[in-house]
């Protein structure tokens, strides 16, 4: 895993090193960087690690005829595969917090650091023309939206019929609205009122300050400015706990939550290919070989590539909404689960 490490770095640097020079950062700047770099090089290594250790241990054990002398001293191989897959889980339990909670605020800092020096995945400060679906029935329009100062400009709220949302029943423009910090609310200024009755007649009524919730039609915006803020920033740097907040106001405003559930229920996923490749490399590695460490060291890439590769097709078709996201989340494992299964009835591993 350490040689994983330095070869995802060197990788990383050599790409990279044109624009470190660029922007004259010293060795300290860049040390820090990859600092930052190493835990998600570990949260993706950590299965390609857990396969080569059963590889080499469960294959080392066979060469040396060492297999033989245990089976002939009455042990099952499911007896010496225990403490393995006891390791695995502790691992998998570990790896739900790791990557859930440790290895986004890294992603953050490095994602912080390539904003401030490498002018990468910024963050406007200034965004224009934001359309959300607010609710069911509700559509939010802001013109420009201030970040620093949590201020839109230029907004409307445009309310459609619950039963028929051909029809537009308000409208309200929106000259600023401002987050009220200490009521947690938002301060409507300079509200143009709009309503469209039945008889195709429009009343129309002003107010120059007024809160949400004095408003009976609307009574509360979901879109908050942190929902804002995590809309620009990347899934990989969201806690496992912000991402689950934020699909919850997402799904109260009525908007499409594939994607984010895609990757959230990814995080907790992805941990359990820990144990499910132990359960992989046992089943191919269980009778005696002639092959080294190097054909060993190929399997467990190829492998490891395949299952990266499903992962990343299967989550393509999660966004898209074409597979529930719970499934895509988990079928890669699903599927390398059984394999392993399969193959490990197929040598009756567990019943020698």
């Amino acid at each position: 895993m350490l040689c994983f490490i330095l070869v995802f770095i060197l990788v990383d640097l050599f790409e990279n090193l044109d624009k470190f020079i660029d922007k004259n950062l010293n060795a300290g700047s860049i040390l820090q960087y990859y600092l930052y770099f190493i835990p998600e090089i570990l949260k993706l290594i950590t299965p390609v690690g857990m396969l080569l250790a059963t590889l080499f241990t469960m294959s080392k054990l066979a060469n040396y005829s060492e297999m033989t002398a245990i089976n002939a001293a009455g042990i099952s191989l499911s007896r010496i595969s225990l403490p393995l897959i006891v390791f695995g889980f502790l691992i998998t339990l570990f790896s739900i917090y790791f990557n859930g909670w440790i290895t986004p605020k890294s992603n953050s800092a490095k994602f912080n650091f390539e904003r401030q020096y490498l002018d990468k995945n910024k963050i406007a400060g200034l965004i224009q023309n934001l359309h959300i679906q607010d609710s069911e029935n509700t559509i939010l329009s802001i013109g420009s939206y201030n970040e620093p100062d949590k201020t839109g400009s230029n907004s409307s709220i445009q309310i459609f019929n619950d039963k028929d949302q051909s029809k537009l029943n308000y409208r309200f423009d929106i000259k600023t609205m401002k987050l009220d910090s200490d009521k947690n609310e938002w301060k409507l200024i300079n509200v143009s009122k709009r309503e469209f009755d039945s008889s195709l007649t429009e009343n129309y009524t002003f107010k120059d300050t007024i809160y949400v919730s004095q408003i009976p039609e609307i009574k509360k915006i979901y879109l908050s400015p942190s929902q804002i803020l995590k809309k620009q920033l990347k899934p990989d740097e969201l806690l496992l706990s912000e991402q689950k907040e934020l699909i919850t106001s997402m799904e109260e405003s009525g908007q499409n939550v594939s994607r984010t559930k895609v990757d959230y229920y990814s995080k907790i996923s992805f941990p359990f290919a820990n144990i499910i490749i132990i359960l992989f490399g046992l089943s191919i590695s269980s009778n005696k070989r002639k092959s080294g460490a190097a054909l060993q060291f190929g399997i467990s890439i190829l492998i490891a590539f395949v299952y990266l590769g499903f992962i990343k097709v299967s989550q393509t078709l999660g966004y898209n909404g074409e597979i529930n996201p719970i499934l895509t989340a988990w079928m890669a494992n699903i599927l390398f689960f059984s394999i392993a299964v399969i193959n490990i009835m197929r040598k009756n591993i567990f019943w020698k």
